[in-house]
């Protein structure tokens, strides 16, 4: 039996509907999920961290353990995977079962959806991020060379189970990245919502009861857009807020920055350019920055060249032609898309931010 600690719910997809559920119990749940022939892919330190989780569970079930990094989650790094899973006699008719952070996630999704043209996948999410932002939306990605999410496509789970017991092994970083995350479904969301998320924001890695309502709130914002939108070529594109930046910062940093500590300061960045353009009051700018300022405060950044920045950023897969496609954001609740030349105007503006911002 599934205990509910919130509501649990279902998300509508064309693939098919998945449903999402709020739970205390991982270790009897993943034992009755498992049948023979199923495949279980986990963090290894998750693996070390629970080993409780895998007594009992039964013989015929592959447990693969593997190391939940950026390499691993590319093109070249998964082809070991596929191969230990044909080498392994894995059929059509069994299933992969996904325990781990938003990498798990990626390259289970991704392998599910291309083994035998798609096989069943299950997923326990054992992050912030992926609890509160990654579990839902469908989206597979991997990356390519040292570009990040270059290949993927849209593969959801059968069904999700999110404990928040497992936040409690989580380093103080990796939560707050998770926040910064979550942080823009609440911006999206409008003023109200945003400011409730920054009240309690002090309190969230506190209080489990608080933050399971937040999660939960965050994946319904999220859930709102991706049902009339689940291929991501409308409404759902505003969601990328503070991403194209975030990406950016990640490829130059060699993913030392943690994936919503960049968002944080890419959503920064994007009000920071709105504020340029004249969309943006200043005064709103600074209200939002004063959280994400918290969100990343932890964090050093090199310094960053605006060369190199520009270039990552001419790489990001949701541009259009030589021109940026970013979102930038007027208001609560009033984020919209910009086509950007990165002309010499636009990266004078990179290189004040650098200098003076960050």
């Amino acid at each position: 039996m599934v205990v509910s600690l919130v509501n649990d719910f279902v998300v509508k997809s064309t693939v098919h509907d998945y449903k999402v559920n709020f739970i205390d119990n991982t270790s009897s749940i993943l034992k009755s999920l498992c049948i023979e022939g199923d495949i279980i892919i986990v963090d290894n330190n998750i693996f070390n961290l629970y080993p409780k989780l895998f007594t009992g569970i039964n013989k015929n079930i592959n447990i693969k353990k593997i190391k939940a990094s950026e390499s691993q989650k590319s093109y070249e790094g998964i082809i070991p995977i596929i191969n230990d899973l044909i080498n392994n006699g894995f059929r059509k008719n069994n299933r992969l079962i996904a325990i781990g952070g938003g990498i798990i996630q990626d390259i289970t999704a991704f392998i599910a959806s291309i083994m035998f043209r798609g096989v069943d996948w299950f997923l326990f999410p054992t992050t912030l991020l992926a609890q509160g932002d990654s579990c839902i939306g469908s989206k597979t990605s991997i990356n390519f060379k040292k570009f990040k999410n270059q290949i993927g496509g849209f593969y959801p789970p059968l069904e999700i189970f999110i404990n928040t017991s497992f936040l409690d092994t989580l380093s103080q970083i990796d939560l707050q990245s998770g926040l910064g995350e979550m942080c823009h479904y609440f911006i999206v969301a409008g003023e109200k919502k945003f400011n409730n998320y920054k009240k309690n924001y002090s309190n969230l890695s506190k209080d489990k009861k608080i933050l399971s309502k937040m999660i939960l709130n965050s994946l319904e914002i999220k859930k709102e857009y991706i049902e009339i939108d689940e291929f991501d070529k409308n409404k759902r594109r505003i969601f990328n807020y503070g991403h194209t930046f975030g990406h950016a910062i990640e490829s130059l940093t060699k993913y030392k920055v943690p994936h919503g500590i960049a968002v944080s300061i890419g959503m920064d960045m994007a009000n920071f350019i709105s504020v340029k353009k004249g969309l943006m009051l200043e005064r709103t700018r600074y209200e939002i920055r004063e959280l994400l300022e918290k969100i990343w405060n932890e964090v050093k950044i090199d310094k960053l060249n605006v060369s190199d920045f520009s270039l990552a950023l001419s790489k990001d897969k949701k541009n259009i032609g030589k021109k940026l496609r970013l979102i930038l954001c007027k208001n609560y609740g009033e984020l919209f898309i910009v086509d950007q030349h990165l002309n010499d105007e636009f990266k004078s503006w990179l290189s004040e931010y650098f200098i003076n911002e960050l």
